[in-house]
């Protein structure tokens, strides 16, 4: 019995081995992308934000103002290495006139304002999420996601990881040609 017993281990080696070995084959073929896992909110109404503005402790950051428009909401922190990354892009979309709405997660409220400072702002107002209220109420998992919303407060489109041209011409370009807003 003790020499089946040692068998065990190498057998708990084997299956996780195995199971390595097909997700690895699966990345190669292009079918499997940690990336694509789906979200129930596609296609439903948004959830509302209300969250205190990083910029401005005066004011807060409620979704209520972008209703009958077209916008972004990005989920980031200063934290996250891929949002570093996307960051000169997202200024490149301001500067096209794409209004994002940024939700500054999980963070520390001066390091965010000095990377905005020093990096710039992308973003048409911040909300200051460091308790993950909206970030749970939205379904984030990680950071940065990017969401599109559309004029009837519906989400269209998810994204998961750094926002680049070629991801926003596959997913999120087309809503802003047809709304009149810049590419």
């Amino acid at each position: 019995m003790s020499k089946n017993r040692a068998f065990i281990p190498l057998l708990v080696f084997l299956a996780l081995a195995g199971l390595f070995y097909f997700v690895l084959m699966q990345m190669n073929k292009g079918e499997y992308n940690p990336r694509d896992i789906p979200t129930e909110f596609i296609g439903r109404q948004a959830p509302s934000i209300d969250l205190p503005n990083l910029l401005d402790a005066n004011d807060r950051v409620n979704s209520n103002d972008y209703a009958g428009k077209v916008w972004l909401l990005n989920v980031w922190g200063t934290w996250c290495p891929e949002c570093w990354k996307e960051h000169p892009y997202l200024l490149e979309l301001k500067r096209q006139g794409i209004p994002i709405v940024g939700v500054d997660w999980r963070d520390e409220a001066a390091e965010a304002i000095a990377f905005l400072k020093q990096k710039g702002n992308p973003f048409a107002e911040v909300g200051f999420d460091p308790k993950s209220d909206a970030a749970i109420d939205w379904g984030v998992y990680g950071a940065p996601e990017t969401f599109l919303i559309d004029a009837q407060g519906v989400i269209r489109e998810k994204h998961a990881g750094a926002l680049y041209p070629q991801v926003w011409q596959e997913k999120f370009a087309r809503y802003f040609q047809s709304s009149g807003s810049a590419e």
